[in-house]
């Protein structure tokens, strides 16, 4: 067994020593509530009545307080693709409870937004906060008392995060999250990727996209490339929250079932009247946070999570910063090829030995904390095996070698040495650029800015021309003070096509691009923001930016007199449509992209 690296050591110490004061508030927090807080034995008769009204054949179990009864926070919708699935999860987890004694109910509904949907829409203005929103619904869900753990149904971009950061707060309880697979294989990626721009250079027409994007996206279940919905199912395998390895099985299958069965009999194992109490508030502790960045880096998941993972870390008192991530990408090198960073698709993933081989790689190389408390039987060691069916039991099995090297390699043979994320730091400010898509050569871009303020600004002026240049493309006034940090997939074709065309092309933004970005450099998330006082307003047309991955620098080469003396433009005015104006308290009170840009967390640890 491999010690552990020293620089994961460091770090960990590191986040340990600056969280000490919060995470302290935060156990006594969940001790208090263990004790005194949200229990079924604190409630009156009255109050207790109402809990199992309608509850059918598990009310004498309910109501005479014997036994676990489990709450149900779920993000179902038949709408979303990945939480379809999800329907009939709660009378399978009822059956599952009742085989091992206990009960279960629905505690409380979430939204669950599709980004794919609202991509470059006035909808994906609502993305973000919907992640806080989620983190709301899931407390109210939980508030009400009845509750001795927590069964957590949800996959997607923000339903995760927002699940957590809400049954954080709840941390006395044993909480599991429950995934629901990925849909099979469609459109092979490559075809997907060609048809867009062919699409976006007007080769093609509405009906052939649409075709395309329809075998793409085609049934039940998580789309299949690797962006912020399948990292989060990587994340909760390395932080312990699922059954092991649980993430990657496909719905409607039997091996799906009996995984879900198990989790709600793992999950009455794991309460406070038994020997094995595991509460999520001691499962997610600092040493699982790291995991989930070290996660991250191994499998080039979606920088959509250097916003969430500070999010999810300082529900539970933890605090990490853009520092921590860089340095661990430093040195965690990157095992996976997953689309859009390789061919194959999240299932192809799962073939080659999926998250199973990752973390038995990660751990026998000193690269994962494996003494970290799981939902499982034992430590993270638990996580370096494959669930399968047996003469129809389920049972975990060794992956001893990648079953494919073109998707997924040991520690000795990586893809890189490195993670592929960079924190990009100068005159500008603190930026993520995710590299493990980018052709090396193009890590440095030094062009001309076109500064824009909205995407829809962009692809006109790729439209009529007017960006066949080398360009560093800037779009600013999209961080979340402004306009709830929308992501910029819309550009991806575009700029891909003019990459194509030969041009030294990158993006810079105080807003998001997806999960899956690609091959274009793009440094994303710049803050502070430009609403906020970021220097990107400072940005005019020409002026000289370089964007450096190999130095870890975004700079505008401008005269620094010159750079002082500039006034900002104004802001782009608030949005008052599609139900935007009603997270305008959410714009204002959110708080920096590396913290995490919740206006939730600011405002909650203003009062401690």
């Amino acid at each position: 067994m491999s010690e552990l690296h020293p620089v994961i050591a460091k770090v960990t110490d590191r986040i340990v020593a600056r969280s000490a004061k919060r995470r302290r508030a935060y156990l006594d927090l969940i001790e208090r509530g263990r004790e005194a807080g949200t229990n079924r034995d604190q409630l009156s008769c009255g109050n207790l009545a109402h809990g199992f009204a309608a509850s059918g054949e598990d009310k004498p179990a309910i109501r005479t307080g014997q036994a676990m009864n489990i709450g149900i926070v779920t993000a179902y919708n038949d709408m979303l693709s990945a939480h379809q699935p999800y329907g009939r999860y709660p009378e399978q987890i009822k059956i599952a409870a009742r085989e091992v004694g206990a009960t279960a109910q629905v505690a409380g509904g979430v939204p669950a937004m599709c980004d794919g949907v609202t991509q470059g829409q006035s909808g994906m203005e609502l993305s973000l906060f919907s992640r806080d929103t989620i983190a709301l619904s899931t407390a109210v869900a939980l508030s009400h008392a009845m509750f001795e753990g927590v069964a957590l149904l949800g996959i997607c971009d923000k339903i995760v995060p927002g699940l957590l950061m809400g049954a954080l707060r709840f941390g006395h309880l044993p909480t599991i999250l429950i995934p629901a697979g990925p849909m099979p294989s469609g459109l092979a990626n490559k075809e997907k990727v060609r048809i867009r721009q062919l699409y976006a250079e007007g080769k093609v027409g509405r009906d052939e996209l649409l075709e395309s994007e329809s075998a793409s996206y085609h049934g039940a279940g998580t789309c299949t490339f690797y962006g912020t919905a399948n990292s989060n199912q990587m994340m909760m395998e390395v932080m312990g929250l699922h059954m092991p390895c649980a993430s990657f099985v496909n719905p409607g299958t039997k091996l799906r079932s009996e995984l879900t069965r198990a989790a709600t009999h793992r999950l009455t194992s794991i309460g406070w009247d038994g020997d094995d109490y595991r509460p999520l508030g001691h499962c997610v502790d600092e040493k699982a946070i790291v995991n989930a960045i070290i996660g991250l880096m191994a499998t080039g998941g979606s920088t959509n999570h250097a916003i969430h993972l500070p999010a999810i870390a300082r529900a539970a008192g933890i605090s990490i910063d853009w520092t921590d991530f860089a340095e661990i990408s430093d040195v965690v090198p990157l095992l996976a090829r997953v689309y859009p960073n390789g061919s194959g698709d999240v299932n192809h993933f799962h073939a080659a030995g999926g998250m199973s081989f990752i973390i038995r790689e990660l751990l026998d190389n000193g690269l994962l904390h494996r003494d970290i408390l799981t939902v499982a039987r034992g430590d993270l060691t638990d996580y370096g095996k494959e669930p399968v069916l047996e003469d129809e039991a389920l049972q975990w099995r060794d992956v001893p070698v990648s079953r494919d090297e073109n998707m997924l390699r040991p520690v000795s043979n990586p893809f890189s040495a490195d993670g592929g994320m960079r924190l990009l730091a100068g005159n500008l400010g603190r930026c993520i650029m995710k590299v493990s898509a980018v052709d090396p050569v193009l890590w440095t871009i030094e062009a001309p800015a076109a500064v824009f303020h909205t995407q829809d600004d962009v692809l006109r002026a790729f439209k009529a021309g007017e960006l066949e240049r080398d360009v560093v493309v800037v779009v600013r006034f999209q961080g979340p003070k402004a306009n709830g940090m929308p992501e910029l997939h819309k550009l991806t074709p575009a700029l891909g096509v003019l990459q194509d065309r030969g041009f030294k092309v990158a993006l810079v933004t105080d807003g998001r691009m997806s999960g899956a970005s690609g091959k274009v450099p793009a440094a994303i998330h710049l803050s502070p923001e430009a609403l906020g006082g970021g220097a990107i307003a400072k940005l005019r047309d020409g002026d000289l930016v370089r964007v450096c991955a190999a130095r870890g620098l975004i700079e505008a080469l401008v005269d620094p007199a010159e750079w002082e003396a500039r006034d900002t433009p104004p802001a782009p005015p608030a949005p008052y449509d599609t139900g935007r104006e009603l997270f305008a308290l959410f714009r204002h009170h959110s708080d920096l992209a590396e913290a995490g840009a919740s206006p939730l967390l600011a405002a909650m640890e203003a009062e401690l």
